[in-house]
Parts: C-alpha cells; sequence; structure tokens
C-alpha cells in the first residue's frame, strides 16, 4: 500500500521506524524484503559482499548500484533483479537518481608506498619497437625497489636499461571505492648476489605465467604518485562505506 503524507504528516516509516520520504522505489523494495527475511543490515551486507553503510545508502537515499550489486543483493534474498527493481505499473521510480559526486584524492609517497605493500600483482608498461606493451606480473617490493621475475629474452628482460611503469591498483564495485598508485623509473636487471639471494628467500608465490622465471628485474622509482577515488558525501545522505 502506498503512503501519502500532506505538509503537515510525519513522514511515512518502515517497520524499523526509519523515515522513508527520500526512498527510491529499489530502496524500499530492498528494505521491505530484507525485513520479511528476517535480516539485519549487518547480515545482508555480509551475505552480498557490501557493508551495513552501504545497505542503509540504498535503502534510503538515492543509490546508482551497479548490475553485478543488484545481482548479488538479489540472491541473498532470494529474488530477482526484475523483482527487486520493479517493472511495468507496478514500478514506482521514485525521486530521479542522481550520479554520486566523484571527488579523486592525491596520494602522498608515504601513502603510496604503504599501498604497494610488499608484494601483490601488478602491471609493468614499457616500450617496444612495435609500441607500448603492459605485463602483468608478481611483484616484491625490496629496498625501496619493485622487482619482478621474468624469463630470459622476453619482452620485459629486453627493456633493460629504458624507462618503464609499474602500476598497481585495487577497486571495490561495492563499496564505490579505488586507488592506484603509479611508479616509474628505470628498468634493471637485478644481478647483485646478495639482491638476488634475499629475493628468493622473500619470494612466496609463483608466478602467473608459469614456466621457469628466474630472471630477476627491478624498478627503483624516481616519480611514485598515487590518487583514491573517494565519493563525496551529499548533504543529507549516508556515507556508503567509502575510504576514511
Amino acid at each position: 500500500m502506498t503512503t501519502f503524507s500532506g505538509p503537515g504528516d510525519p513522514p511515512p516509516r518502515d517497520h524499523d521506524g526509519r523515515t522513508t520520504g527520500g526512498r527510491t522505489d529499489l530502496g524500499r523494495r530492498l528494505a521491505a524484503r530484507r525485513t520479511a527475511a528476517g535480516m539485519s543490515r549487518e547480515e545482508l551486507g555480509e551475505r552480498c559482499g557490501a557493508d551495513a553503510h552501504y545497505i542503509a545508502c540504498l535503502e534510503d537515499h538515492v543509490a546508482l548500484p551497479a548490475i553485478g550489486t543488484l545481482v548479488r543483493l538479489a540472491d541473498a534474498l532470494g529474488t530477482t533483479v526484475v523483482a527487486l527493481v520493479g517493472t511495468g505499473s507496478d514500478r514506482d521510480p521514485g525521486p530521479p537518481a542522481r550520479a554520486p559526486e566523484v571527488q579523486p584524492v592525491t596520494l602522498d609517497e608515504v601513502e603510496c608506498r604503504r599501498l604497494l605493500g610488499v608484494r601483490g600483482i601488478g602491471r609493468v608498461a614499457v616500450f617496444t619497437p612495435e609500441g607500448p606493451a603492459v605485463h602483468p606480473v608478481n611483484y616484491l617490493v625490496a629496498a625501496g625497489d619493485v622487482t619482478f621475475r621474468t624469463a630470459a629474452g622476453t619482452v620485459l628482460a629486453r627493456a633493460a636499461g629504458r624507462e618503464a611503469a609499474f602500476e598497481v591498483e585495487r577497486i571495490d564495485e561495492v563499496a564505490a571505492r579505488a586507488w592506484s598508485v603509479l611508479a616509474v623509473g628505470v628498468l634493471e636487471e637485478a644481478t647483485d648476489p646478495a639482491q638476488l639471494e634475499r629475493l628468493a628467500d622473500a619470494v612466496h608465490s609463483t608466478p602467473w605465467a608459469g614456466g621457469t622465471r628466474t630472471h630477476w628485474m627491478k624498478l627503483t622509482p624516481v616519480r611514485l604518485t598515487g590518487r583514491r577515488v573517494a565519493c563525496r558525501r551529499p548533504s543529507g545522505t549516508a556515507r556508503a562505506g567509502l575510504d576514511r
């Protein structure tokens, strides 16, 4: 049943006592199905890979979830995406949705190095006679250098002595947050025996490309930059689990 309220009437509320005046049709349906399933926002978030703040934002405010998020929500609630968003005459679009305000935040060198961490998966970009080439690598940070293994004669091995770029990123679609770090420097072979021994002891992964890859390369950053993408909270809306 649709509830109407005039200027002097109290705003409509859900079963938990929260106002629903700013909700879209999706938010109302999501809250109703979650309540019917006997789940809290925390429990629903755990089932679909989100947090309670993000569920609150979807239920109580204008939001634009990606299709992947809608699929996970529908699965967690035992329903379908069509049932969540509504169709035809049964659909109440609510207030027009607005795209979130996005504000890139520049990261300093200390934060960039913290995000690089000790090891992970990144991408190395080099110039070749055929044009730019980008290769994913398992990397290890040692003494400030970004190091990785390859095989002799590969594109990355042949790029020794040339300027290259290394990029690593993390993207969380559900929480709507992301960061990236870019390191630029000259790509060199790691030849110092003591360093090679330390690298061999520190590495704990097998290169995804497979095969024998014992040719160590290193990139000493001369320029290290990064940024974090965060959604700026509009006035009167809830924070959707973004980076703090």
